[in-house]
């Protein structure tokens, strides 16, 4: 039982880690922000431009291995309808500060792909 019990917390430590990581994590981000200009080109893009960022790229680049890429949810929570229950702006606030097991992204995303992403969200209802 009691190795057990320290497994899970171990699987749950290394899962959290690997939220928004990847192996090319700075290729990806320069990726996203190179699709900074593009507005609704994407599937779900709804609008947005070069000072927002493009939400979905950077979803992609940094949010899938704990969301999952269908918004599903994975080890981090379902996001499919987050927009029903916050803002742009209070998503934007989760997303730089991080909350519970998910990571603080300031600093790591610019406030343009952050304002993107709660964009992108926040039409999520």
């Amino acid at each position: 039982m009691k190795k057990s019990i320290i497994f899970l917390s171990l699987l749950l430590v290394l899962s959290l880690s690997a939220c928004g990581k990847s192996s090319d994590n700075n290729n990806n981000q320069g990726a996203a922000n190179n699709n900074a200009g593009n507005t609704g080109a994407t599937t779900g893009q709804t609008g947005g431009n070069a000072a927002t960022g493009n939400g979905e790229a950077t979803f992609k680049a940094n949010c899938v291995s704990c969301h999952g890429n269908n918004l599903e949810g994975a080890v981090g929570p379902n996001l499919q309808k987050v927009g029903a229950k916050y803002s742009a702006d209070e998503i934007a606030g989760i997303v730089s500060n991080g909350r519970g097991g998910m990571p603080a992204f300031k600093g790591q995303l610019s406030d343009a792909d952050i304002q993107g992403v709660a964009q992108w969200l926040a039409a999520k209802k």
